[in-house]
């Protein structure tokens, strides 16, 4: 068969005119993976929860330490220099670490790279409250007539391993998410590895320190009863609150790794949809 020259050319000619396939981006349209009034509902649930959360365990630990426990101080008094620790602690483990990971899951209004370097700026926040409140403890314990002993309870070995895995997660995170980024091409499968690792010690880190936390809790409450007689102790309405505000402090600390569980691993999260708001723009 014998095709003349002109239907050849329109045939090049339509060829040419094809639109071209776009360049494949990380996240493609796919309808089935569009949101409907329920997944919105739940998204923001979870983000009004948390972030009421996350503060609120923030505001509650200030409020104990300034009403209860007698304000700040530093090495002038080892006794009011203790109560930095629990506040600095909880704004650097739980609060700035608690929004570092629910952002870098549920944040929907920036681009991947900027939720990367947001994650990592909270994480930087923690790091001189977490180093602070360690200072505050040591020095309390070692200033204190007689002198405490340190790293002697279940609390203080659980607060030992957990702030060595925020430094070693810090460290890790840093070097192959963003000094990696430098040659994102060589060194995407090394970087593509390493995120179910960082992320799954991301949030056994979390947890952890909402053990501590707990953990504490319990042995501050041990030492003011041993302090006194349990019945002196519980006997005026200023002590029977104060123990009911740290119930309620271990509570919430409950409550956040229970919603920082579940908006990290459900199947809808913004992290596995398939479109970006910004994208679509």
């Amino acid at each position: 068969m014998v095709f003349n020259e002109s239907f050849v050319n329109e045939l090049n000619n339509a060829i040419r005119r094809r639109p071209r396939a776009r360049s494949p981006i990380r996240y493609e349209e796919d309808p089935e993976n569009a949101w409907n009034c329920g997944s919105w509902f739940e998204y923001l649930l979870i983000v009004i929860l948390s972030t009421i959360l996350l503060v609120g365990v923030l505001v509650l630990t200030l409020f104990w330490i300034i009403f209860y426990r007698g304000g700040f101080a530093w090495s002038e008094n080892p006794k009011l220099q203790f109560n930095l620790h629990p506040v600095l602690m909880v704004a650097g483990f739980i609060t700035f670490s608690g929004f570092s990971i629910l952002l870098y899951r549920l944040c929907r209004c920036l681009k991947h790279i900027y939720v990367k370097l947001v994650h990592m700026l909270f994480h930087a926040c923690a790091i001189p409250c977490i180093a602070l409140g360690f200072l505050a403890v040591f020095d309390s314990h070692n200033l204190d007539e007689p002198p405490k002993q340190n790293f002697y309870s279940l609390h203080t070995w659980l607060g030992f391993v957990t702030m060595g895995m925020f430094v070693m997660q810090f460290v890790v995170g840093f070097f192959s998410f963003l000094i990696l980024l430098c040659c994102e091409n060589r060194t995407y499968n090394c970087r593509a590895t390493m995120v179910p690792i960082h992320a799954s010690f991301g949030l056994a880190n979390f947890m952890l320190a909402i053990a501590t936390c707990v953990t504490g809790l319990i042995e501050k409450e041990r030492q003011m009863i041993s302090a006194e007689t349990e019945e002196t102790a519980l006997s005026t309405r200023s002590s029977e609150i104060e123990h009911y505000i740290m119930n309620s402090m271990g509570i919430v600390l409950v409550a956040i790794g229970i919603i920082v569980s579940v908006a990290v691993r459900r199947s809808n999260a913004p992290a596995t949809a398939k479109v970006y708001v910004t994208e679509r723009i």
